[in-house]
Order: structure tokens, then C-alpha cells, then sequence
């Protein structure tokens, strides 16, 4: 699944954007020169070729902090890192890197600052696209707890339109233009505008259809914490990697008794396994409720679930065990 390219924006405030720009310039030893327009873009090209680009973005409420207070800024301290196309395991340490800097310069985020990431479209059908829709539409609530995305950003980060889910699972499109017809059915206006209104969801296939060929992912809350930036782009591939690759992805809802453990086991399944991965996880389950490592809780509650699974087949005279 990390063969698979990407690319990622984060949004911040705390610092102006020529102030971000500087810094990843010295960070990557690169050029900063300012672009301007509409979105007033700094941009840093890095030694190797590539650019990161740091503009304007009017949703966010712009602040910085002086003296252990955080006070209103002007729209200068807006800043929308959008990087370059990227390889996991060639540049996730630089990701990494960025944030940190970034983050030490004086960089933070608030609740209407978030982060999407833009996973490659090429070898998408529209199977795996379909995939896709249920993949996301089955977890919707347990993402949406996992990933605590802030109600003022619910806007921006709509949960999957169960009316479009069942559109695609009963008109089963078999080409990608079948399926596009069917994602813009419900709008007005045309499909061609940038903002057009269907972008705005945890899963935004707008990008797909027309924008830079990307699947994107917007479900994911602001913050240059190194690590959570990590998860984030880990478990966007990953779901990525199960849409291409599942056969058949059907729409189910999951259930939530324990929301911790249904997160694990389903990280597992999608290759969340390992040592590698382990704070990925902890990341993405830490504001679940229920426990990690047992179904029902505890070694002593699984025992109960047990017997109590057990008296119930004896009193039905063990029917429950007929197939």
C-alpha cells in the first residue's frame, strides 16, 4: 500500500505564511519566492526539483500567541501547506520534519483548521471506487468518534450521503462515467466548478472526476503533531490500498459495542500490524471508548460473556451451535 503516491495539505495559523515559507526554506535548504494572486502563494522549491507551497485559505480563523495568550490576527497568519507529490518511504521523515519545524517556529492550529490528503487515482475502476464509498459509508460513525473531526468543520467534512451509497450499490455503475453521473446526480451547477458542492465530504471523489485525477480525504482534524501526521497519511493509504484490492466491498454498518476494539481489529485487517505501526494505532483509537485488547473489556468479562453464551445454548438444547 505505500507504493501508492500522495500528497497532503495542512492547514495552521500561529505564524504568517512568508514566516512558514522562510522556515521549510532553511529546514530543506531551498528558495522562497512569492507567487502571489488570488491565494497570495509563497513557494519553496527544494534542492531536489520539487515545490511546497504555502497560500491563502478564508475558512480558517487566523490567530498567534504573544505573551501566553492567543489573540486575533490578520488573514497574513492563514497558511495552507500543500506539498508536492510524494512517496511514503522516500518522504515521510521530510513530512515529518516539516511539521516539527513548522510547529517550533510558532505554528499551531485551532478547530477550523484541517488536513487533507490526495491519494493517486490512477488504477481506480469503478469497482474500487464503489469499494471505496461502502468502505467509508459501513464506518462512518466510528471514524467520525475516532478522528474527533470538530463540528466546526462539518461543513468542509460531510459523513458519506447514505442516498448516494444506495444509488451506487443498487445502479452497480460499471464504468467510471456511469458512476460520475450518479455522484453529482443530487447538485446543480457545473461539475466543472472548483468548489463545487460535492467536495465537501470525508470523502471527496469531486478531485477524481475533476480536479487532478486524486481521491481525496478530508476527514482529518488540523495539527503539526508529527506523529498524528503520520497515522493520518498511513491509514489514508490503507484504505486506499483495501479499495483497490478488495474484491467486493459491501455497505454494512459496523457495530460499535466497543469502539476500541473494533478500531484495532479493523486496522489490523487493513495492515495497521506491528511494532512499525503501533503508535499509528494508538493515534486512532486513543478517543474511542471501550478497550483495545478485549471484545467485552476485560479477561474477566469475556469469561462471563462465555458462561453466559454457554447457559443460554444449554437452555436451548444447543441450537445455537447447529449450522
Amino acid at each position: 500500500m505505500f507504493t501508492r503516491k500522495f500528497g497532503i495539505e495542512v492547514e495552521f495559523t500561529g505564524i504568517t505564511r512568508q514566516q512558514a515559507a522562510d522556515t521549510i526554506a532553511d529546514y530543506l535548504r531551498g528558495e522562497v519566492n512569492y507567487v502571489g494572486g488570488h491565494y497570495e502563494v509563497y513557494e519553496v522549491k527544494a534542492p531536489d526539483g520539487r515545490t511546497w507551497k504555502f497560500m491563502y485559505d478564508g475558512s480558517l480563523n487566523c490567530q498567534y500567541r504573544e505573551n501566553g495568550r492567543t489573540l486575533s490576527a490578520n488573514d497574513h497568519y492563514s497558511v495552507e501547506l500543500v506539498s508536492p507529490v510524494l512517496n511514503y518511504y522516500q518522504d515521510i521523515a521530510v513530512l515529518q520534519g516539516i511539521a516539527r519545524r513548522l510547529r517550533r517556529a510558532g505554528g499551531f492550529v485551532n478547530k477550523t483548521c484541517g488536513i487533507h490528503i490526495h491519494l493517486d487515482g490512477a488504477g481506480h475502476t469503478a469497482r474500487s471506487i464503489r469499494n471505496f464509498i461502502n468502505i467509508i459509508a459501513s464506518h462512518n460513525d466510528l471514524f467520525y468518534k475516532a478522528l474527533q473531526i470538530a463540528p466546526e468543520r462539518m461543513q468542509y467534512c460531510q459523513k458519506m450521503d447514505l442516498w448516494l451509497v444506495e444509488q451506487m450499490n443498487q445502479k452497480k455503475p460499471k464504468t467510471l462515467e456511469q458512476l460520475e453521473d450518479i455522484w453529482y446526480e443530487k447538485y446543480t451547477g457545473r461539475r466543472s466548478n472548483h468548489y463545487h458542492g460535492s467536495r465537501y465530504h470525508f470523502l471527496n471523489l469531486h478531485s477524481f472526476f475533476h480536479g487532478n485525477h486524486t481521491v481525496e480525504l478530508r476527514g482529518f482534524n488540523g495539527t503539526l503533531h508529527a506523529g498524528k501526521i503520520r497515522a493520518y497519511v498511513v491509514f489514508a493509504l490503507a484504505l486506499n490500498h483495501q479499495a483497490l484490492t478488495q474484491k467486493n466491498a459491501r455497505y454494512h454498518k459496523v457495530q460499535e459495542d466497543n469502539e476500541k476494539f473494533a478500531m484495532r481489529v479493523y486496522l489490523n485487517r487493513i495492515g495497521f500490524i506491528g511494532e512499525e505501526f503501533k503508535s499509528c494505532r494508538e493515534h486512532l483509537y486513543r478517543h474511542l471508548k471501550g478497550n483495545a485488547a478485549w471484545r467485552y473489556g476485560s479477561r474477566e468479562n469475556v469469561r462471563s460473556h462465555i458462561n453466559t453464551r454457554n447457559s443460554t445454548n444449554s437452555e436451548n438444547g444447543g441450537l445455537e451451535n447447529v449450522q
